[in-house]
């Protein structure tokens, strides 16, 4: 061993002890539900891309994981610690990336994980699990790795129809702005996007604080999820038809796709919508120095204007008190928009999936909590949270009933009114808000139902579709003709399908890894500073910039994979 890798062991094991790994420790003094099976408390680390949050999962999550498989959840996630390649790099140089593992599968990901020995051979402990109804996506994900044997499962997946959206009521992306406000306005005409900034300036200038005293944006950002490019451009660029497929957007219907960085992208178009916004003095400018959770404060104190998500701007700010006010975000007619829509998956999401660690020392108790996360219970636990989602636990939140589900008194409050309730002490207290499930993984599409037919997703039932007769949901219907935003978008030819259809492209080389980790840590780092360029000279120099320094990188050869695998997947989709 040379002087160089025994010092990458060593900084790898002092990296690691920061980190704080657990590994399956066992402790004495904690008690299991009567009826669970596993004896020994155990702390599982969770190495979890798509987390928000950070440490021991606490709250009715917790207590609810707790007493089913006596063990508690130790989040670990690079949203928070930043540098996820980094981060990865390190435990997997360790050979342990956790006990439980949520990350990419795509494109060779998984292979890659199984190639380290990172992963835990599942095949066994799966055998008559009911988790094995989705056999067909589990085989299908498998079957991309040489090696034979279940290393991981898909998230997302669905027994629909793949050109049927896989949203509920609301889609995934699209404007959400403050209704109260706009309609304060006199419902303003907008034919394109750009057309928003001057709505928001006037909600700015009739409304310069909040509530609370804080002044108020039109938008406010936060870096976390940046990956190919800023994550807060992406948004809008969805709200005309167009995803990311590395550093291509592809249009849903396959009829264009587009290097991010040219100048006539749809991503350099958002780049001076944002600009423009912040010349105006609508975006927050603590922006690229807060995380999700304090961006998520800012709208429920009714500090930001404009979400790009339902589940952000509505959950934060549309409370029971606050609709039956007419106050709150929802869905403004842009009149050029078609909203990118993603089909449901009948193999799954392999961008993200959930695994064992193949050093994890319980791995059949964690197969097992996985198996749970995909039942009709797990479900409507992990999927529970504030909007648009599932319902929780049956019995406190909702009940069964003739004729179909209904949210209780409890669920009411819990689901629709800020979550701010207090839980009961069986479910170890706290408030239901702060004891939601931080995995952020869904293990099904929105619109899947359960064994008995019926939604998971609560908003979807026609119980609660008739639940809500606040002033402003019956403003927002009168105004625009339909009864949820998903019925308006359809009969107006302003949603495009992508159907879910799987496509799996070929492995990177380790000189397009390296270019694109490169590449897209600029194309980040210049982002930021063209929305914030202090003038249209500085905006463009940085273009020129960005655009130059990413080329030097290498850019065209990953623009040329992506583009290949970006347009083959549009083929496998039938485009």
């Amino acid at each position: 061993m040379n002087k160089k890798q025994r010092w990458k062991i060593i900084v790898c094991s002092f990296l690691l002890s920061l980190i704080g790994m657990t590994g399956c420790a066992k402790f004495d003094g904690k008690e299991a539900a009567a009826d669970c099976p596993y004896e020994d408390f155990i702390v599982v680390d969770v190495f979890d891309f798509s987390a928000n949050y950070q440490g021991i999962q606490s709250g009715w999550f917790g207590e609810v994981v707790r007493k089913k498989f006596n063990m508690e959840l130790n989040i670990i996630t690079p949203n928070i610690t930043k540098g996820g390649d980094t981060l990865l790099e390190v435990r997997a140089a360790a050979g342990n990336l956790g006990d439980l593992i949520i990350c990419k599968g795509e494109n060779g990901q998984l292979q890659d994980l199984v190639n380290a020995g990172l992963l835990y051979d599942m095949e066994d402990d799966l055998q008559g699990k009911k988790i094995m109804k989705y056999h067909d996506a589990i085989e299908n994900l498998n079957n991309s790795v040489e090696q034979e044997g279940i290393y991981a499962i898909p998230s997302q997946v669905s027994v629909n129809e793949p050109t049927e959206p896989s949203e509920g009521s609301e889609p995934m992306y699209g404007p959400y702005i403050r209704w109260d406000l706009y309609k304060e306005l006199g419902y303003p005409g907008m034919e394109t996007l750009e057309d928003l900034l001057p709505v928001l300036k006037q909600m700015q200038e009739r409304h310069p604080v909040a509530e609370n005293g804080a002044k108020t944006y039109g938008f406010s950002f936060f870096k976390e999820w940046d990956d190919n490019m800023m994550n807060a451009v992406k948004q809008p660029c969805c709200m005309y038809g167009y995803d990311e497929y590395g550093v291509v957007l592809a249009k849903a219907d396959g009829s264009d796709y587009q290097s991010i960085i040219d100048d006539d992208s749809v991503y350099v178009r958002m780049l001076n919508f944002y600009y423009e916004a912040n010349q105006l003095g609508l975006v927050d400018p603590k922006s690229a120095s807060q995380n999700y959770d304090r961006c998520f404060e800012k709208f429920a104190n009714g500090e930001i204007f404009f979400s790009p998500w339902p589940w952000l701007g509505k959950s934060a700010f549309n409370t029971t008190s606050n609709k039956e006010q007419g106050k709150g975000f929802m869905l403004v007619p842009v009149r050029d928009m078609q909203i990118y829509s993603y089909g449901c998956y009948p193999y799954g999401n392999q961008g993200s999936i959930i695994a064992v660690g193949s050093q994890c020392e319980d791995p059949e108790r964690i197969v097992d909590f996985i198996d749970w996360l995909y039942s009709d219970e797990g479900i409507m636990m992990n999927g529970a949270s504030l909007s648009g989602a599932a319902a929780g636990p049956e019995g406190l939140t909702w009940e069964m009933r003739e004729d179909g589900p209904y949210l209780t008194d409890f669920g009411k409050e819990a689901l629709l009114d800020g979550g701010e309730i207090e839980m009961p002490e069986e479910y170890g207290g706290g408030t239901w808000k702060t004891g939601t499930s931080t995995l952020n993984y869904k293990a099904v599409v929105q619109c899947e139902k359960s064994e008995d037919g019926y939604y998971y997703y609560y908003d979807l039932w026609d119980s609660v579709k008739s639940l809500d007769t606040s002033e402003l949901v019956r403003d927002w219907k009168e105004k625009m003709d339909a009864d949820t935003t998903m019925e308006y978008l359809q009969k107006n030819n302003m949603l495009l399908v992508a159907p879910g259809m799987l496509y799996t492209a070929s492995v990177e080389t380790s000189e397009q890894t390296t270019i694109r980790h490169q590449c897209k840590r600029a194309i980040q780092e210049y982002s930021w500073k063209m929305v914030f360029a202090a003038d249209r000279e500085h905006f463009e120099a940085l273009l020129d910039e960005m655009q130059e320094t990413v080329k030097s990188y290498g850019y065209d050869v990953i623009l040329e994979y992506d583009m290949i695998h970006a347009k083959a997947k549009s083929s496998v989709d039938g485009f």
